[in-house]
């Protein structure tokens, strides 16, 4: 794995699990809204998974985001 492909997973990671929690949804609320299962969704949340861009559009579908929300680095300087 790249350094490049390890950020962007590390920043998915991070603003899936933000946004589930603004959203004030488990893992298991996210899994059923998505068709996911929750341990898929925790293994995508600290980082395990090579997730595909199906599926990151299913958990964006799921938030109601975009699919840029959730590659969108928010701790990058604009």
């Amino acid at each position: 794995m790249t350094k490049r492909t390890k950020q962007y997973r590390c920043i998915f990671a991070k603003n899936l699990r933000r946004i589930r929690h603004l959203q004030e949804l488990s893992q298991e609320d996210l899994a059923l809204k998505s068709g996911l299962h929750r341990t898929y969704i925790g293994s995508v949340e600290r980082k395990e998974r090579n997730i595909s861009i199906d599926n990151m559009e299913r958990l964006a579908t799921a938030l109601k985001v975009s699919l840029i929300d959730l590659l969108n680095d928010c701790d990058e300087a604009t």
